[in-house]
């Protein structure tokens, strides 16, 4: 009978924790074109994290701009995606990647409609490099301090007034908002948000697994 009451425990705890472990969602646009380490630089470190006991509730998924179940990155690399904005996923986080040809995606009226109700239920927002362009499309980015990629700050305060454009910063927060430059600087942002989601000390234990101190100094 002690032996059939553990069975039922374990099997109990084991479904409460994969029910957990399914429990809320760190979204990742993607679409053809995307830079690929705006996507895969908080792929990577918000993927370690979900491993970990402490980050064990978060699910990363990939959503597409289309339907398709595939997408290319700018650099070729091609991704699977875990579902699209028309099924209008429910999210805790959303991260916006960029493009080198945003026109498209800022006159995708559906795309900018998802950010905009996204923005009013998830907890964090994030984006790297011209994904700036597209939070601040959606209204986003109003009356916040917000960046883009470096060199591209004079264009974003130019086509959009209200944004309170951040110059030659790496990282930029303003409440639960995220913005960075992107490329290399897509893991200092993720380990940022990460640090902002949890703690400084569990953001560093991954910053330790994927080796970041390495390469960079840069805070986080």
């Amino acid at each position: 009978m002690k032996i059939i009451k553990l069975v039922c425990v374990l099997v109990f705890l084991t479904s409460a924790n994969a029910a957990m472990a399914a429990s809320k969602k760190v979204g990742i646009l993607v679409f053809d074109g995307v830079l690929t380490s705006d996507v895969t630089a908080p792929l990577e470190v918000f993927g370690v994290a979900s491993k970990l006991s402490w980050f064990a509730d978060y699910d990363v998924v990939t959503i597409s701009v289309s339907d398709s179940l595939q997408i290319t990155t700018e650099e070729g690399l091609k991704l699977g995606v875990d579902t699209w904005i028309g099924k209008k996923p429910e999210l805790d986080v959303l991260l916006v990647p960029s493009s080198y040809s945003m026109d498209p995606l800022l006159e995708n009226k559906s795309l900018i409609q998802f950010i905009r109700t996204q923005a009013q239920h998830v907890e964090w927002m994030a984006s790297n490099c011209s994904g700036a362009f597209l939070l601040a499309e959606a209204g986003v980015l109003d009356g916040k301090q917000a960046t883009t990629w470096a060199g591209g700050e004079s264009e974003l305060q130019k086509n959009y007034s209200k944004v309170d454009v951040q110059f030659d910063t790496n990282v930029v927060v303003d409440g639960n908002i995220v913005t960075s430059n992107g490329s290399v600087v897509s893991y200092q942002a993720a380990l940022t948000l990460l640090k902002l989601m949890t703690s400084e000390r569990k953001a560093n234990e991954v910053a330790e697994t994927i080796q970041y101190a390495r390469l960079s100094r840069q805070a986080f």
